[in-house]
């Protein structure tokens, strides 16, 4: 498996550098880069990524400004030349922060990270007698999970929480990847969290409840969220 991979990185320099990095990789696939954040938009619009290596300062739209309006971002790795962004960074569930200037061997480790996760497949079944489920990979073994008991699913820094009615199950799948494979019952309401709209309790312009449980509607899914629970009949009380 080939990761697609795309470099968006404003300085030639290190722009060079990091496609030579790319070119070194058997399992990476390097379909573009990009020097701002309204190009890496377009090409992410025109063709599928699997993995985005994101340099924070750019110009024009910074980093994680542009990490923010996307909503189904792919796998990213971010680069920068300070530290201090790296708390930050990874509330954005990017998969590492690599401090510039990078080692050959440390972008290595980041992009076989990378690669662990888009190999955590999850696989959707046609089970009559027991409805839709999911299988994730969960420390080498296969997680069986019916669609129908999930609650919700909140992807943290290192992992993505699947809460079903019953127990809760850890994977390092990608979030993202994961919302494509589930059915239009489940909607994304903020960049860490995807809930089952049968589910859902109550609910206001601000967060979600279910299961006892208050969730964050996020700022760049407020508009699409409230608009799909209004017209959803059938749903839990507005709070």
């Amino acid at each position: 498996m080939k990761l697609k991979c795309l470099i968006v990185e404003d300085e030639p320099l290190a722009r060079g550098v990091m496609e030579g990095f790319v070119a070194e990789v058997p399992f990476l696939e390097h379909v573009g880069s990009c020097a701002d954040a309204f190009a890496a938009m377009q090409l992410l619009k025109d063709q599928p990524v699997d993995l985005m290596l994101l340099d924070i300062h750019l110009p024009k739209l910074k980093g994680l400004d542009f990490l923010a309006a996307l909503q189904h971002p792919p796998m990213v790795i971010v680069a920068s030349a300070y530290h201090e962004f790296a708390l930050q960074s990874y509330e954005y569930n990017v998969v590492d922060y690599l401090l510039k200037p990078i080692a050959f061997g440390r972008f290595v480790v980041a992009v076989n990270k990378a690669l662990d996760k888009k190999n955590s497949s999850v696989q959707p079944l046609d089970n009559p007698s027991a409805g839709q489920e999911l299988q994730v990979n969960v420390h080498k073994r296969k997680a069986r999970i019916a669609i129908d008991d999930i609650l919700y699913i909140e992807s943290q820094r290192e992992n993505v929480k699947i809460v079903t009615t019953s127990r809760t199950v850890l994977t390092r799948y990608p979030i993202s990847e994961l919302e494509k494979e589930l059915p239009a019952s489940f909607l994304r309401i903020h960049r860490s969290f995807i809930v089952n709209k049968t589910k859902i309790d109550f609910y206001d312009a601000h967060d979600i409840e279910i299961a006892g449980k208050d969730l964050p509607i996020g700022r760049n899914y407020k508009t699409q969220v409230l608009e799909t629970l209004a017209g959803k009949a059938g749903l839990g009380s507005v709070k």
